[in-house]
């Protein structure tokens, strides 16, 4: 019986027990062998359950909610670090609420939330709300936030397998500021339970509460238009961004949690008090930092070519710099907004140069997932069979203030327009665009002035 049960249940096929025990029987009568009941062989294939008999059945993924895990910390148990920032988890979720735009009451769809979660004291120290999917440019953004609102980056980041953690540009950033990352392993959700708990508190004691909430749509054929959430949405991306982070930073954070026996902010302190502040762990938050979060090319540089600039995403930038004659057919390193495709920054002579793109006054204030997305769209619309077609910036342009551009990309645009408003707003990028010569703090890259697109002085007839 016992062998039965281990080649032919205990497999792949998944048989069922009768026919499993209906071939024992078969068996048990060719070697004159008295066959068990039914009733025992069951008994001896639950005696066999748990993890190991799932495996063999149904692979790793299914065995692993059957493994035993830690009820209580011990001197062997794995600890979630021994002092704040020591050990945070990054993590994206979807949350279950449809929006609506503030300035034309379209309706938007869900957004993504994107937290940063101390370990050791449950605390959020940072988060980030937006429509698009996760991608390097959430990363950013909640790295911008954590040295915006705390000063400095955790030591060790907990990520899980996505393709938004695993990039040059990321490895970068945390290899400057020596930040250690550990993947998570595939399928073990318990190694992210700290995060993943949390995704579900925001979700039931704030999200649930809010008009438009997409709980019902887990039952798809109880979903009428009398009852569907689209119908109901009332929240903008800002209103809930507000109540979320007053939720996440107050609410949540003075309320006892019931792992630490007292609230994160208390664990935070205490956890402070008794380590110490660590100040060489410090990040200001100046030009150094924010150019560092900026994203580059795949090569990371990009060719001067002579009276036309640099090219980056198919797009020409230029500065004064580049009249240089040591500066032609010389690669440089380049950095680039993603919420602004009409700058980018070039490294030339040991400084950082603002470039403006020769389409500045159209691409201006375009995201570039919006410009991936009309580059999309032309190239849909120009096939050609037989040679690539190329996307030029000139084209571009064009493209992007047609009519058929205005309603592909009116969506993603008000999209855009509406996480500006809770976007940690990089002010000293800002100066850089405006006056070309930030105020830079000691010790930070200093940015060469660049000329004004915005004036336009006025000659006079011709």
């Amino acid at each position: 019986m016992l062998e039965f049960i281990d080649k032919h249940y205990e497999n792949l096929k998944q048989r069922t027990r009768h026919s499993v025990w209906c071939a024992l029987g078969s068996a048990c009568e060719q070697q004159a062998l008295p066959i068990p009941s039914y009733k025992t062989f069951c008994r001896a294939v639950h005696a066999r359950s748990g993890s190991v008999q799932t495996r063999k059945r149904q692979g790793e993924r299914s065995a692993y909610k059957e493994e035993p895990f830690y009820w209580e910390l011990e001197l062997k148990t794995p600890r979630q670090g021994d002092r704040p920032f020591e050990i945070a988890h990054i993590d994206h979720t979807e949350l279950d609420i449809e929006l609506r735009s503030s300035r034309t009451n379209r309706l938007l769809g869900r957004p993504w939330l994107t937290l940063l979660t101390d370990a050791f004291s449950r605390r959020v120290p940072a988060l980030y709300l937006t429509f698009d999917p996760p991608s390097y440019r959430s990363c950013m953004m909640i790295f911008r936030e954590c040295v915006r609102r705390n000063g400095r980056l955790p030591q060790i980041l907990v990520l899980d397998g996505g393709r938004e953690f695993d990039s040059v540009y990321f490895e970068t950033l945390l290899a400057r500021y020596e930040c250690l990352k550990k993947t998570r392993p595939p399928a073990k959700a318990r190694f992210g339970s700290v995060c993943e708990r949390l995704f579900g508190t925001v979700n039931t004691a704030f999200i649930h509460n809010l008009a438009g909430n997409t709980q019902i749509t887990r039952n798809v054929r109880q979903v009428t238009q009398s009852v569907n959430p689209k119908e109901h949405a009332v929240w903008t991306l800002a209103g809930l961004h507000q109540h979320l982070a007053e939720y996440l930073y107050n609410i949540y954070d003075s309320t006892t949690h019931v792992a630490l026996g007292q609230s994160p902010r208390e664990a935070f302190e205490l956890g402070l008090a008794r380590t110490g502040q660590r100040c060489h762990r410090l990040v200001a938050y100046n030009a150094e930092f924010l150019m560092a979060t900026l994203p580059t090319t795949t090569r990371g540089t990009a060719k001067v070519i002579p009276n036309r600039g640099v090219k980056i995403n198919h797009i020409l930038y230029w500065c004064e710099a580049f009249r240089y004659p040591d500066c032609r057919d010389k690669q440089v390193a380049v950095r680039f907004d993603p919420f602004d495709i009409g700058s980018a920054f070039a490294f030339v002579h040991n400084e950082w140069h603002a470039c403006h793109s020769e389409h500045y006054l159209t691409l201006r204030g375009h995201s570039e997932r919006e410009l991936m997305l009309a580059t999309e769209e032309i190239r849909r619309l120009h096939q050609d069979h037989s040679r690539e077609y190329a996307i030029t910036g000139r084209r571009l342009a064009d493209f992007l203030t047609s009519v058929e551009a205005e309603e592909f990309l009116l969506k993603q645009r008000i999209s855009d327009g509406e996480c500006t408003g809770i976007r940690p707003s990089p002010a000293i990028l800002d100066s850089v665009h405006a006056t070309g010569s930030p105020a830079a703090a000691e010790g930070t890259l200093q940015m060469a002035p660049v000329e004004q697109h915005d004036v336009i002085e006025a000659y006079g007839e011709f």
